[in-house]
């Protein structure tokens, strides 16, 4: 017999429905199950969605410093060319002053080269190579003093075996010319920017020889201020402009040939000097500049060349892609030049050099053994050059 208080309970469990079964016990864990899984999908999607934002929020920190780091070298640079810029200004006068005390001095050793010159013929010399030297120099002076420049490259050309004392005594002698940069110009016009002579004889002879006379230049052009120097070359309006215009021709006739990569390396090396030598170099043409650089960088005066037309930030992608082309050597020599030695240090470099100088070597052998001894050979001359470099 049931209790009175069972009763109601027993009322009250038949109003809500009938007793709880199994299969309903079962239906809230399922259900239960699935809101777990739903939170933990929840809370991985979450994490997910905070990993990617924090490292938005990284990278955006990282290229905001990129930026700043930037800018601030950006003010620098721009600092340090208005400082230069105003020293430039305020040296104008002065630049001007010795300018001109330079031409009376020129007039002056123009009158007594003509007043007196056999006495100077007859000169005693120490010895004779002291008098070739001197020779050498006193007809380089006499040249440039007379403007004559069609025969001061004939000059230049019959002496090349004499390239150390040209190379010495052309600066000073170009320094005598009332007009250094026309005085350039019309000496290499018969060849560079093309070679216009009726019957050419041995082009890349003629080539090198503009090329010395051009580097040959640069301090005949150089600002007589020697705070200033070569930073600023005193050529005249129209001689920059013809300097343009021969660089223009150039291109034009490298461009009908197939592009600078088919051009001769004498011939893309006085295009570079050129450039360099009158401060004629363009911003849109750097690209070119580039192209002749890599293509020609086993030449030494590649890398002085690439910074002055521009290059500078540009060079360590420079380096690189001597690295990928297996020029080791001519990485070295632009890291040096480009004081990148600790991103591109020489060890390493040289090191990679070697081995594949090696299996260069050792793949020459086994293709041919009748000149296994001529690629030893010439593989231990280049592990030498190399070794060399580095010191």
């Amino acid at each position: 017999m049931a209790s009175p208080a069972a009763a109601p309970a027993a009322k009250k469990e038949g109003e809500e429905g009938g007793p709880v079964t199994g299969d309903m016990v079962s239906a809230g864990f399922a259900e239960l199950e699935r809101q777990q899984q739903l939170l933990a999908t929840c809370t991985r999607l979450y994490q997910q969605l905070a990993d990617h934002f924090g490292s938005l929020e990284r990278g955006l920190a990282a290229r905001s410093e990129q930026l700043r780091a930037r800018r601030r070298a950006f003010d620098t640079r721009t600092h340090r060319a208005l400082d230069s810029l105003h020293r430039r200004e305020a040296s104008i006068d002065a630049s001007v002053s010795r300018a001109l005390d330079h031409l009376h001095s020129i007039s002056a050793s123009a009158s007594a080269a003509s007043a007196s010159p056999r006495r100077r013929r007859r000169r005693p010399h120490p010895s004779d190579s002291a008098a070739e030297e001197e020779g050498l120099a006193e007809s380089l002076r006499a040249l440039c003093l007379r403007m004559d420049s069609a025969a001061f490259l004939g000059f230049v050309v019959a002496r090349r075996k004499e390239a150390d004392a040209l190379r010495a005594e052309m600066p000073p002698a170009l320094k005598l010319c009332v007009d250094p940069a026309k005085f350039v110009m019309d000496a290499v016009a018969d060849v560079f920017p093309v070679d216009r002579r009726e019957v050419p004889r041995n082009p890349a002879d003629l080539a090198w020889a503009c090329v010395l006379i051009l580097e040959a230049a640069v301090p005949a052009l150089a600002d007589p201020d020697p705070d200033i120097g070569a930073a600023r070359p005193l050529v005249p309006r129209a001689a920059r402009e013809r300097a343009r215009g021969m660089a223009r021709e150039w291109k034009e006739a490298v461009e009908k040939k197939g592009g600078v990569e088919g051009a001769k390396p004498p011939d893309a090396h006085a295009f570079l000097q050129h450039v360099a030598t009158f401060a004629v170099a363009e911003r849109e043409d750097r690209p070119l500049y580039r192209r002749i650089v890599v293509s020609f960088s086993w030449r030494r005066q590649m890398p002085r060349l690439a910074l002055t037309l521009g290059l500078e930030e540009e060079m360590a992608d420079i380096i690189e892609e001597l690295i990928a082309k297996r020029q080791q050597l001519d990485a070295v020599n632009f890291a040096y030049e480009a004081g990148l030695q600790e991103k591109f240090p020489p060890v390493p470099l040289l090191k990679s050099y070697l081995e594949d100088s090696k299996k260069t070597s050792a793949a020459a052998s086994d293709n041919s053994s009748t000149s296994s001894g001529q690629s030893g050979s010439n593989a231990n001359k280049k592990e030498q050059s190399a070794l060399m470099s580095c010191h």
